[in-house]
């Protein structure tokens, strides 16, 4: 079974994932964070970096576009495909507000027969290949009926499946049955998302759904840089968390500011970190530095010296936003 990382916006950009791929083997694919054309159709200098493939190659990267209209999509298909990509990830999964509100990501499966007509635009014009992720509907976990069978409708290179709904957000269980469904029924390769934390989550997952094509981790990796390397019979070695650190701080300062920029980065990246450190003190010590100076010392002193969980503990993060799947659940 393939694994994949998830995209993290403002987390997971090139810089994170070069790092992250030298320090920790064993992640098959990065997805990267949305692109979402603007009015004028155009790449910007930082969207271009943030595309290039790099060391990793594009057989390794994912993009994925988040748009409700079918010429945007289009269009930056067309983009990627110029850039060297060869396949291509429609976002039906966003949750957020924002994006919801727009009728972008989630907020596409509130009209079914308008997803119809777009998939149909999108798919008769694509210059790629067309994945896509989704989740299982906006409000009602019943909305996926009448969502399989337009999906089924198109020839989707992959489809991923995060089985919530967008006003469950990250909370609670997933819903199982719904991924079984999709499983059992549609006819492209399908990649599991959702609440997967430790390897035993992932072995759970390819024990229930064998055959299935893969699985795409986000909060997982964050917490634990080393999961999917402990997945394919590695450990996680304390150097390995130390260089990762110290690599991506310093590929950041070299083009950042260190208080306006790379703090507030390495803060978001902290809330997950923290989570493999048994006293949840550290994390309000780091969230309290206002200055990189004050910050980098102290985290560093904690990768160094500090007592490491064996799997990070995802029921100290606010439970509105995360809460913990029990393991053998898909």
């Amino acid at each position: 079974m393939k694994l994949d990382f998830a995209p993290m916006e403002g987390i997971t950009g090139r810089d994170f994932r070069e790092v992250h791929a030298a320090c920790f083997p064993g992640v098959d694919r990065y997805r990267l964070p949305f692109l979402s054309p603007a009015a004028d159709r155009h790449l910007t200098p930082r969207q271009r970096r943030d595309l290039e493939a790099g060391p990793l190659g594009f057989a390794r990267l994912l993009p994925q576009v988040l748009t409700k209209e079918p010429g945007d999509f289009l269009w930056a298909a067309s983009a990627l495909a110029e850039l060297g990509y060869e396949t291509v990830d429609l976002n039906l999964g966003c949750p957020s507000g924002t994006v919801v509100g727009k009728g972008k990501g989630a907020g596409l499966l509130r009209d079914p027969a308008a997803l119809d007509r777009f998939l149909e635009a999108v798919f008769a014009a694509a210059p790629l290949p067309i994945s896509v992720k989704t989740r299982i509907g906006l409000e009602d976990p019943a909305e996926w009926e009448a969502l399989l069978p337009i999906l089924a409708r198109y020839p989707i290179r992959e489809l991923t499946v995060h089985p919530r709904t967008r006003r469950e957000l990250y909370r609670g269980g997933v819903h199982a049955d719904a991924f079984l469904r999709a499983a059992a029924t549609l006819p492209f390769p399908l990649y599991y998302n959702g609440n997967l934390f430790t390897p035993a989550d992932v072995q759970g997952l390819d024990a229930a759904c064998p055959g299935l094509a893969g699985a795409v981790i986000g909060r997982g990796l964050l917490a634990d840089p080393a999961l999917v390397t402990r997945c394919r019979g590695g450990v996680r070695s304390r150097a390995a968390l130390i260089d990762f650190h110290e690599e991506l701080a310093a590929r950041y300062l070299r083009r950042m500011h260190p208080d306006g920029a790379v703090l507030p980065k390495f803060k978001e990246l902290w809330m997950y970190l923290s989570l493999l450190l048994p006293d949840e003190k550290a994390w309000k010590r780091l969230r309290k530095c206002a200055r990189w100076a004050d910050f980098h010392p102290l985290a560093l002193g904690l990768l160094r010296d500090g007592d490491l969980l064996p799997e990070a503990d995802f029921f100290r993060i606010d439970q509105k936003s995360v809460n913990l799947m029990p393991a053998q659940s898909v």
